[in-house]
C-alpha cells in the first residue's frame, strides 16, 4: 500500500507482488485528484461505495466498468448522489480490454450479491461474456488477488461470509472441516432458544439453524439491524423461536447478541465457546492470563 498524500484518508494505491493488478482508491472529496492520476484512464472496473445505514453491512455499492475509468467516474459525479468513495482496479501492465472488464465487472456483481453485505445500487446485472478459455483463467487469478487485497483498503462487499457450519445448523458430520474455526453458543433457557456461532478471519458470524427470540421485546441500537434481517428473509418470523436461515456477519458479538435475543445484549458474556467453556470475552483473553 502507499498513501499517496501521506494521510489514510486521501488518496490510496495498493499492489500485490507478481500480480498484475493495480488499485487505486479515494474519496469523493479528492476526485479531481484521483482523475488526473494516469490509472484512472485505463481499462478496467470501478465501485463507488456510499453508507447505507439501513442495509446488512451499512454500505451501498454500484460496480460498473470502463475503456476509459475517469469518463465513467466524471459522469457518476453529476448522476449519482449517493457515493462517498471510489475504488479502481486496474492492470499495471494495460493488458486488460474492454472484454476483460465486462467479465469483471459480471463476476464482482455475482459475488458481492452471494457476499451479502451491502446494497448493490446497479439496475441491471450483465450477463457473464465468453471469453478464451485462458482469458477465464486470468480473470478468475485477477479476481482472487483482488479479493485479497480489497478488504486491506477497508473494502468488505465482496468479502466472502463464514462458512463454517455447526452440527445444529443441518449439516452432517461428512461435511465437517477438520480444522474448524472457534465455535460459540448463546442459550437463552426462558426463551428455549440457542444460537450457534463462529469467528472466522476476524469475522463474527451467527450460523444459519440458529435461533432467535420471535419478536424485538427492548429498544437499543440494532433495533434496526434487527427488522432489516427479518425483511429481507435472512430471520424467519413465521416460526417459533425463529429461524436464522443462512449465515450472517455482524459487526461485534453484541450486535450478534442483541439480534438473537431481541434486545440489548452484551455479546461478551452472553457467547460461550463451545470447547473451553469460556465465554466470549473470556477466550480473547486466554492466551493473556499468567
Amino acid at each position: 500500500m502507499f498513501l499517496v498524500d501521506g494521510t489514510p484518508g486521501g488518496l490510496v494505491t495498493a499492489e500485490i507482488m507478481n500480480w498484475t493488478g493495480h488499485l487505486l482508491a479515494g474519496p469523493r472529496s479528492d476526485l479531481l485528484a484521483l482523475l488526473r492520476r494516469e490509472e484512472a484512464r485505463r481499462t478496467g472496473v470501478y465501485l463507488l461505495l456510499g453508507d447505507a445505514p439501513d442495509s446488512i453491512g451499512g454500505t451501498q455499492v454500484y460496480i460498473g466498468e470502463g475503456d476509459d475509468i475517469s469518463t465513467r467516474l466524471t459522469s457518476h459525479a453529476r448522476e449519482k448522489d449517493f457515493w462517498e468513495r471510489a475504488v479502481l482496479l486496474t492492470s499495471k501492465d494495460a493488458n486488460l480490454t474492454k472484454a476483460h472488464a465486462r467479465y469483471l465487472e459480471s463476476r464482482f456483481l455475482q459475488i458481492a450479491r452471494d457476499a451479502q453485505r451491502s446494497e448493490i445500487v446497479n439496475g441491471t446485472a450483465p450477463p457473464l461474456i465468453a471469453l478464451p478459455e485462458g482469458d477465464v483463467s486470468d480473470m478468475e487469478y485477477f479476481i482472487t488477488q483482488a479479493l485479497i487485497a480489497l478488504p486491506v483498503l477497508g473494502v468488505n462487499v465482496l468479502r466472502a461470509t463464514a462458512t463454517s457450519t455447526h452440527p445444529a445448523a443441518n449439516v452432517s458430520d461428512d461435511h465437517q472441516v477438520s480444522q474448524s474455526p472457534p465455535q460459540f453458543t448463546m442459550q437463552q433457557p426462558r426463551e428455549g432458544l440457542t444460537a450457534h456461532a463462529t469467528e472466522v478471519d476476524g469475522e463474527f458470524a451467527v450460523l444459519s439453524g440458529s435461533q432467535a427470540r420471535r419478536k424485538q421485546v427492548g429498544g437499543g441500537s440494532y433495533v434496526g439491524l434487527r427488522e432489516r434481517l427479518e425483511r429481507d428473509g435472512t430471520i424467519d418470523t413465521t416460526t417459533d423461536p425463529a429461524l436464522f436461515t443462512k449465515n450472517q456477519v455482524f459487526a461485534s458479538p453484541s450486535a450478534a447478541a442483541a439480534v438473537v435475543a431481541g434486545r440489548s445484549a452484551n455479546g461478551r458474556t452472553s457467547w460461550v465457546e463451545d470447547s473451553t467453556g469460556l465465554t466470549y470475552g473470556a477466550w480473547q483473553n486466554r492466551d493473556l492470563e499468567v
